[in-house]
């Protein structure tokens, strides 16, 4: 029924629900340590073989009249492409693109790609990208999400629309994605099925420069790394700050992402928003100083929702997709100084075929069809599961809050953790109103908190947001969390 499987995967690992001893980091990362953005990128001679482009030199004609698997080095100096928006350079299958320190392909503020079309085993290596005006919800390189890419040690910036799109197998390393109008990298295939990214080491800052989601409220087409329906990605090690926006959003239906290592700090909006997705493990990374503009801006307007910098959105574990982890296991993580923690959210009326689904043509992995998820089907087993994207099996073990209560703007609304649903009212056939879908989250899904550290004034939410909860009453029956769990040096199991 919709299943997903690969046999890229040696081992879909079954993970065990007994919680393993796994510290918190015990420093956390400087700056400085992840800083690629300021640094000088560049490979500083031609290796053998290679063709070298001088400035002014036709780089498109030079590509088009040589063989498949040419190395093409940069030479410092301007580049520029043909003075018309379709300017651009179509690869071949395995060439080589590497600039010299100093080395910039400028699109002039008139050319919408710098590399595009479907070749294969393409490689970008040194150079600085900018000026490029790529259209809404498109990419300067890899524009049409070739196969196998290596985007590796550049400067991607100032451009318009997202920096980067992405293909099935494609490395992103060590690169400067800064400054650019709509993503850092923007991971959607138009024909689907993208598979097996890698995202490390690389720094994604100030992207979102066009305030999208002011000029099309809604459109959910923001932030550091956008990542639409990808099947697989490592997401490690990256320095992801004061994007205008989420620093990394995974959208509609992905699956087994594994995100370890990074220094998420100073995002507007949350650190990682995980929505409508599937089996994740997020480990050791740091959060900091996240959702604090998005969370003052609800608070101001008397919202009680619990904006978070970790936020958890009809996103689950599901054993039926083949993935390293059969749950979403948030272990290990530091949050400092962020609006609030974690949120687990569902919507009552969000469903498969349900209008208040903004993903409106996606259903779930698990479901047959959209059609399929209507009366008299949906109101019974297998379909009243399967039509839900469900917030289960998600634990969140072994991390460390930290939250201080002069938090500018909180009015009580920051600091908190949460576990809630809205009463279910839309469409009127739908099979989940009134309390259907909190009773659930809360109490039925396979949610829980374990053994974390906790600094500070921390409040919970469970159930629905007119529910919050003290420390004492989130520990009891008939919530039962944070087990084992120590509250500003109090005594754990």
């Amino acid at each position: 029924m919709g299943m997903l499987s690969r046999a890229r995967r040696v081992f879909p690992l079954i993970v065990s629900l007994i919680v393993l001893q796994t510290a918190a980091p015990a420093t956390t990362p400087a700056e400085s340590d992840r800083a690629v953005c300021g640094t000088t990128v560049g490979v500083a001679s031609p290796p053998s073989g290679a063709v070298t482009v001088d400035p002014g030199t036709d780089l498109s004609a030079l590509t088009r009249t040589s063989p498949a698997g040419t190395t093409f080095w940069l030479s410092p100096g301007t580049h520029k492409l043909a003075s018309d928006q379709f300017g651009q350079v179509i690869p071949k299958d395995g060439d080589v693109y590497l600039g010299a320190p100093g080395a910039v392909l400028d699109g002039q503020r008139i050319n919408q790609a710098a590399f595009t079309q479907q070749a294969a085993d393409v490689v970008i290596r040194g150079l600085t990208i900018r000026g490029f005006v790529a259209p809404l919800n498109q990419g300067v390189v890899n524009h049409d999400s070739g196969p196998r890419w290596v985007v590796e040690d550049n400067i991607i910036e100032d451009n318009e629309g997202a920096a980067m799109m992405a293909g099935i197998g494609q490395v992103v390393r060590g690169n400067c994605l800064r400054n650019n109008g709509q993503y850092g990298i923007n991971a959607y295939r138009s024909s689907g099925g993208l598979t097996d990214l890698v995202i490390e080491d690389n720094e994604i800052t100030g992207n979102n420069t066009g305030d999208w989601e002011t000029r099309v409220p809604g459109c959910g087409c923001t932030g550091g790394a956008k990542f639409w329906s990808v099947d697989g990605a490592d997401i490690r090690d990256n320095w992801v700050h004061h994007n205008h926006g989420a620093g990394i959003w995974a959208d509609t239906n992905n699956n087994d992402f594994v995100v370890e290592g990074n220094l998420i700090e100073d995002n507007a909006n949350e650190g990682l928003f995980y929505e409508l997705s599937y089996n994740l493990s997020l480990s050791g990374n740091t959060f900091r100083r996240n959702a604090l503009p998005y969370g003052q801006r609800r608070a101001e307007k008397g919202d009680n929702f619990p904006v978070a910098a970790v936020y958890i959105s009809e996103s689950g574990g599901e054993p039926r997709l083949a993935a390293r982890t059969n749950l979403i296991d948030i272990r290990g993580n530091y949050f400092t100084d962020n609006w609030s923690g974690i949120t687990l959210w569902e919507n009552a009326d969000r469903f498969c075929n349900s209008p208040a689904n903004t993903s409106s043509l996606s259903c779930t992995p698990v479901a047959p069809a959209v059609a399929s998820c209507a009366q008299p089907g949906i109101a019974t087993a297998p379909l009243f599961d399967d039509c839900r994207w469900k917030t289960q099996r998600v634990l969140v073990r072994e991390n460390t809050f930290e939250f201080d209560s002069e938090t500018p703007g909180c009015r009580s609304l920051c600091g908190r953790m949460a576990v809630l649903s809205n009463y279910g009212t839309y469409p009127d056939w739908s099979p989940y109103k009134a309390w259907t879908v909190p009773e659930a989250i809360t109490f039925h899904q396979g949610n829980q908190w374990s053994d974390n550290q906790y600094y500070g004034p921390w409040t919970f939410v469970a159930h629905d947001a007119s529910r919050t909860l003290s420390i004492a009453a989130w520990q009891a029956a008939p919530y039962n969390q944070d087990t084992c769990s120590t509250f500003d040096g109090s005594p754990g199991c």
